[in-house]
């Protein structure tokens, strides 16, 4: 742990790493999963749906893959699942990635954890963190799935002492979900760990996978509060350990989004577990050319302006972004405000969510706005929807709409999601041009009372200049599709164009 005196500040790097990796499209670690392979079944488990192992990465993938984080600066290899210890080559990745001269952090649920496994793990200084959520065995076994799982998690836990964890240069966390089966015996779990030498790893349930399905996992964020609250006043008190209360992590913080990103077991790129929203694939891309190219990833590094809604405002605001997670499978929109953060209880209609509105987003008004709603947004990419209605421009008295419709929606489209992205920031105003469409398919008819919705995708951009493919349909009817050529002005670029329009 990183830290000044007395206070705890983040599990993992110092600020200045911190900051001098997003400023730089640089990595100080990854989360891989080398299988979604799992022995338990967890009711809280972000992966549901375990039916895809037959497209998983192969070893040597994975090995390029962390050959690729190194040389952009990555640290350490966080190493998750699935459960790690029932990977057939789990100690020979460890032993590659040691290798390399970078740490090796896994979380386990322990069952595989034998005494010579551990010995095997302390030689190689393998950062270990181990998902243990009670003291009750019932209730251990309960979120786990798994009945034993109590037992197999306490006998990790001795063969891991034996073997010499925690100490100075192997470290040894727990992993607790906070949850209402378990939150009563919580600080007495805080204080047992703090006296054990092990660090304790407790965090707010995301909203996804399993634990969209078993609400009765569920904490109210008042009740969180109180919990963070009693705990830090422990930690100061007994321990001398100073923090401030925020979700989603107890006495720490989530940055990773300005330091890391997942690599999934199919080799897809996302910003954590959280924001399962893919950036781009391994398969076919580096991780350089992804890291360096993704919206999504330059808008979460820069997270003090682009973060919407109340927590856009919030005086913890330069340090603090809640769970991205969070934000991301409750609203749709990996920007919006956490709506489990304490401080948002009363602020729940000021937090932007999908769908929304697209007036407001797009330079375009009615009667030229062609778009109702913006429906998801995600890397270069968008969903809008509309309905054709008797009075929008392009209906003929016979009520369908002309072609020329559909070039325009595309346009409109992307504006709505440059728009959607650049909400709140300072100063920001959008203006575009239509330049041209190439490719364009009229495929079908649009007539008044139809619901229709373009997709459009940004494929390629150089500078302020995008190239979009975009497709209009009405259910699952395609009724256009092709490229357009648009030209997104902003700020700096405004004065460039001007004086290139006037040559």
């Amino acid at each position: 742990m990183v830290s000044c005196p007395g206070r705890i500040t983040n599990f993992e790097f110092p600020p200045e790493e911190i900051a001098e990796a997003a400023r730089n499209g640089r990595l100080l670690s990854i989360e891989i999963e080398f299988s979604l392979f799992c022995n338990y079944r967890c009711p809280y488990c972000y992966v549901p749906d375990k039916s895809v192992l037959d497209s998983e990465m192969s070893e040597a993938e994975i090995r390029d893959v962390i050959l690729q984080a190194k040389d952009l600066g990555a640290k350490k290899i966080i190493i998750l699942g699935g459960e790690p210890t029932v990977y057939p080559r789990i100690l020979e990745m460890i032993r590659f990635i040691k290798a390399q001269g970078l740490q090796v952090e896994m979380f386990t649920n322990g069952s595989k954890i034998t005494a010579d496994f551990a010995r095997r793990l302390y030689q190689d200084r393998v950062r270990v963190v181990l998902k243990m959520n009670s003291f009750d065995e019932n209730i251990q076994d309960v979120l786990t799935g798994k009945k034993g799982s109590f037992q197999a998690i306490r006998k990790a836990f001795d063969n891991l002492r034996q073997a010499g964890y925690p100490s100075e240069d192997a470290f040894l966390a727990v992993s607790t979900i906070i949850c209402r089966q378990n939150i009563e015996e919580l600080p007495k779990m805080w204080q047992w760990l703090r006296d054990q030498g092990v660090a304790p790893y407790f965090e707010v349930i995301t909203p996804q996978g399993n634990a969209k399905i078993n609400e009765w996992l569920s904490v109210d964020p008042a009740r969180l509060r109180t919990l963070f609250a009693e705990i830090s006043d422990i930690d100061r008190k007994r321990y001398n350990q100073t923090w401030d209360p925020q979700p989603p992590l107890m006495g720490n913080k989530c940055l990773r989004h300005q330091f890391s990103c997942l690599v999934t077991s199919r080799g897809f790129v996302m910003p954590c577990v959280g924001v399962t929203l893919p950036v781009g694939n391994v398969r076919e891309q580096k991780l350089r050319d992804i890291i360096a190219d993704s919206e999504v990833i330059q808008d979460l590094r820069n997270f003090r302006n682009t973060i919407k809604g109340p927590c856009h405002t919030c005086e913890k605001a330069d340090h603090c972004y809640g769970c991205r997670g969070s934000a991301y499978q409750l609203t749709g929109n990996y920007l919006a405000s956490d709506p489990l953060c304490w401080k948002n209880i009363d602020r729940q209609q000021e937090i932007v969510r999908l769908p929304y509105p697209v007036k407001g987003l797009i330079p375009q008004k009615s009667p030229m706005r062609l778009l109702d709603t913006l429906l998801t947004v995600g890397e270069r990419t968008a969903e809008v929807q509309v309905t054709v209605s008797r009075d929008m421009p392009y209906v003929g008295a016979d009520g369908v709409l002309d072609e020329a419709a559909y070039m325009e929606m595309m346009a409109q489209a992307m504006a709505a999601l440059n728009g959607f992205r650049q909400m709140d920031v300072t100063g920001y105003t959008l203006e575009g041009f239509l330049l041209g469409a190439k490719k364009l398919e009229i495929l079908g008819v649009a007539r008044v009372g139809d619901v229709l919705k373009i997709v459009v995708h940004k494929y390629a951009r150089y500078g302020d200049f995008g190239i979009i493919k975009g497709t209009v349909s009405r259910r699952e009817e395609v009724l256009a599709r092709g490229e357009i050529k648009i030209w997104g002005v902003t700020g700096e670029s405004r004065e460039e164009v001007a004086m290139a329009g006037n040559q």
